[in-house]
C-alpha cells in the first residue's frame, strides 16, 4: 500500500486512473489546473465536467498546487504530449529523487520528435515509465475489467508502477521495451484515423479490414526500425489499443478520420477539441522520410488529413500498395 500517489490531470483519463489506483494508496492526489474544478470535486466527490453520474472513491483528493505532490511515490501524467516537458520541468524541483513519473500520453513532441519518456528523462534525470493500452476512461472510472502495458528500463520503477496499478480487475503487462510500448500508442493514432477515413467513405468491410491487416504489419515494421520489439505489438498496448481506437466511436482520432472521410474538415481551434493524431501524422511522415521507411498507412492519412487530397483518390493509391 502506497501512502501517496499523484495524478496530474483531472480530465477523463486522470479521473479514470485515480479510480483505478485508489485501492493501492492511502491517498490519491489528483491535480486540476483550475482551482474551481478541484474545489468542486472535493465538495461533491464528483467530476461533473466528465463523469457527472459517478461518485469518486473517498481517498481521492483534488489539488490545485503541484507542491502538494512532494511526497508522492508515483505520479501519473495524464496530459497531452505538448505539455509533458513543461510539467516535468516543474516537478523536477518538487518531487523526491525516487519518485516515479508515468506518462500516459500517446504522442510525440512537436519539433524534437521525441517520445514522452525521453522528454521526461531530459527534464528530471530519472527513467520514466510509460503506460499504454485499450483504456476507455468511461469504463475505467466505473472500475470495470481493463488492462494496460507498462514499460521502463529501471526494473525497480517498473515493479513499483505495476503494484500501483494492479487490481483484481486491472491487468498489467510489464516489459523493458519502452520504445515499443510508446510507439504502439503513437502509431495507433494514425491507424485509428485511417480506419475512420475508410468508415467515413463507407468503404466495404472486406476492403477496410484488408487495409487493417496491412497497417498492423506496418506497425510491427515501424517499431522494429525505430529500435523496439515488434512482438510488443501483440500486447495490450498494441493489438488491444489498435482495435479499440480503430473500431469504437470513443476514439477522437477515429472520429476525426470519419469526418475527413465524409469530406468534413474540422477547425480544432474553434471546436476546442484536441486531436493528438493530427500532429502525430506530421511527425510520423517526417520520421519515415528521415529513416527511409515506406509506410502506406502514414502516406494515406497524410494525403487526406494534411494535404487535403480527395479520400477516394487517396484510398485507391493506398489500395495499390497492399
Amino acid at each position: 500500500m502506497f501512502s501517496n500517489i499523484g495524478v496530474i490531470g483531472a480530465g477523463a483519463m486522470g479521473t479514470a486512473i485515480s479510480q483505478t489506483i485508489c485501492d493501492n494508496a492511502q491517498n490519491v492526489l489528483m491535480y486540476a489546473r483550475r482551482k474551481e474544478v478541484a474545489d468542486s470535486i472535493n465538495e461533491t466527490h464528483i467530476n461533473k465536467d466528465y463523469f457527472p453520474n459517478i461518485r469518486l472513491q473517498e481517498n481521492i483528493k483534488a489539488i490545485n498546487d503541484l507542491n502538494e505532490l512532494k511526497d508522492a511515490e508515483v505520479i501519473f501524467l495524464t496530459l497531452p504530449s505538448s505539455t509533458i516537458r513543461g510539467v516535468s520541468r516543474k516537478l523536477n524541483n518538487i518531487i523526491s529523487d525516487d519518485c516515479v513519473l508515468v506518462s500516459t500520453a500517446k504522442g510525440l513532441e512537436k519539433g524534437s520528435q521525441k517520445r514522452m519518456s525521453e522528454v521526461i528523462e531530459e527534464e528530471t534525470g530519472n527513467s520514466a515509465t510509460v503506460l499504454s493500452g485499450p483504456n476507455i476512461a468511461s469504463e475505467m472510472v466505473e472500475r470495470t475489467f481493463s488492462s494496460a502495458s507498462i514499460a521502463c528500463n529501471n526494473k525497480q520503477y517498473l515493479e513499483k508502477v505495476k503494484r500501483a496499478l494492479s487490481t483484481p480487475k486491472f491487468k498489467v503487462s510489464a516489459s523493458d521495451d519502452v520504445i515499443g510500448v510508446e510507439y504502439c500508442g503513437v502509431i495507433k493514432n494514425v491507424i485509428a484515423i485511417s480506419q475512420g477515413i475508410c468508415e467515413g467513405m463507407k468503404i466495404n468491410d472486406n476492403a477496410r479490414f484488408s487495409v487493417f491487416t496491412k497497417t498492423y504489419n506496418e506497425t510491427k515494421n515501424l517499431i522494429e526500425k525505430f529500435g523496439g520489439n515488434p512482438d510488443t505489438v501483440d500486447d495490450y498496448c498494441g493489438f488491444g489499443d489498435i482495435i479499440t481506437a480503430s473500431t469504437l466511436n470513443v476514439s477522437r482520432n477515429h472520429t476525426l478520420g470519419v469526418l475527413y472521410g465524409q469530406k468534413i474538415v474540422i477547425d480544432e481551434k474553434a471546436s476546442g477539441v484536441l486531436f493528438e493524431g493530427k500532429n502525430t501524422i506530421i511527425i510520423m511522415k517526417a520520421l519515415c522520410e528521415k529513416y527511409d521507411i515506406e509506410c502506406a498507412t502514414v502516406d494515406f492519412t497524410y494525403d487526406v488529413i494534411i494535404d487535403g487530397i480527395n479520400p477516394k483518390k487517396a484510398f485507391e493509391k493506398f489500395w495499390d500498395k497492399l
